[in-house]
């Protein structure tokens, strides 16, 4: 019953977490969109009021006219709308997933013995201090000279991010080390909201009922933390569908493939927030497919050049069966026997050799390829067995 609750909160999490998650990167790049379609006002009267650009568009069978004030108008509105809770209640609920799945779970989902021989409490502990330390130190380095020079706060922010992402894969498992890198760069970018853009635009709003010059600091700052956090937003949405796709994370240079998608994602946002701004030029296009089809050559699963002889015979379907029974069944059988699993992960079940047969591709490229099962080497399955699957899989072509 226990595993069976726990499903359903898994299953209502992630429900909300994408919802809210929708909503506020929704936002996010309309806003870019906004900033960077505005044109000057045609209207001497709107200009005299202090409107600094102006955008028309039709959505929904509507026209709307939105309007950009270079601080604020003469008189604020009765009704002022906030963009904020989309993005605390997406950070709220991806660290209760965080928090559920790996740190609740660590054993199965954070902590892979073959990486790392960690106590739960010190992998939790870890995960805990690169969520946080992340945050600080970027915002350090955003109030620091460097924040000013946005080219070499990049470069910096990208040998950082780098370094990060191959120390995590040196102490998590794969998806483990994945799901603290994109739980980070969530943090960092719900840390710009809540501690930069919206106490700079809540002074704003004061400053206008007080009667006295808005700082417009507050603006520079707001902006440049929400162009950063147009650009983190890829990244960190591959990193939540991650998990299901083992040939990133349970690749041997799974750091390199995070960095490198991390990278692409950057790409594709500098194009189109440069095709907003009608400068949109092709190379970051280019450069991104570039990058994924280095990825996808490295990824690439490599064929058995020589197939071990004292295998070959032994490599029957019985062989392979009591194999995937002994290491593989616990989770994958009708009624799971491994605690915190009440059904098979994707509905996949292995208790007969025509189950296996019917799977072999999964099993070769889940338990040879990527080596990402079983998860977490929980049942220790051996460098023979793998080979034993290879070369029964090999026997099928």
């Amino acid at each position: 019953m226990a595993a069976y609750l726990l499903d359903w909160v898994n299953l209502l999490g992630r429900w909300v977490h994408m919802i809210t998650g929708i909503a506020w990167i929704g936002a996010s790049f309309y806003f870019i969109w906004l900033d960077n379609s505005l044109e000057p006002p045609k209207s001497e009267a709107d200009r005299d009021k202090g409107v600094s650009g102006e955008v028309w568009s039709v959505h929904g069978g509507g026209m709307y006219h939105a309007q950009k004030y270079q601080l604020a108008p003469e008189q604020m509105p009765e009704h002022l709308h906030w963009f904020k809770w989309e993005a605390y209640t997406t950070w709220i609920t991806g660290m209760f997933m965080l928090a559920l799945m790996y740190w609740y779970g660590a054993e199965i989902y954070l902590i892979d013995p073959g990486v790392a021989e960690l106590s739960k409490p010190m992998a939790i502990a870890i995960g805990v201090a690169v969520i946080a330390i992340g945050w600080i130190a970027y915002n350090w380095l955003c109030e620091s000279a460097v924040g000013k020079r946005e080219n070499l706060m990049a470069l910096i922010l990208l040998v950082v991010l780098t370094i990060l992402a191959f120390a995590l894969c040196q102490v998590f498992s794969g998806r483990g080390a994945y799901m603290h890198f994109g739980a980070m760069l969530g943090t960092i970018m719900v840390g710009n909201v809540f501690f930069v853009i919206i106490p700079g635009q809540k002074d704003l709003v004061r400053a206008k009922e007080e009667g006295r010059q808005p700082d417009p600091i507050h603006g520079i700052r707001g902006k440049q933390r929400s162009v950063h956090n147009t650009y983190f937003t890829l990244p960190v949405l591959f990193v939540m569908i991650s998990n299901h796709y083992a040939m990133t994370y349970g690749h041997e240079y799974n750091w390199l493939i995070l960095m490198a998608i991390t990278l692409v994602g950057a790409f594709i946002r500098i194009y189109f927030v440069a095709r907003h701004k009608g400068q949109a030029s092709v190379v970051p296009l280019i450069l991104a497919f570039a990058v994924l089809a280095g990825i996808v050559t490295l990824v690439a699963p490599q064929q058995t050049d020589k197939l071990s002889s004292t295998l070959i015979g032994a490599a029957d379907i019985s062989a392979v069966h009591k194999i995937v029974t002994e290491r593989c069944s616990s989770c994958h059988a009708s009624v799971p026997s491994q605690p915190g699993f009440q059904a098979p992960p994707k509905g996949i079940v292995f208790e007969s050799e025509q189950d296996i047969t019917r799977q072999a591709l999964v099993i070769h490229q889940q338990s040879v390829v990527t080596r990402a099962m079983p998860i977490g080497n929980l049942t220790g399955i051996t460098d023979e067995e793998r080979a034993t699957i290879d070369v029964w899989f090999s026997s099928l072509k």
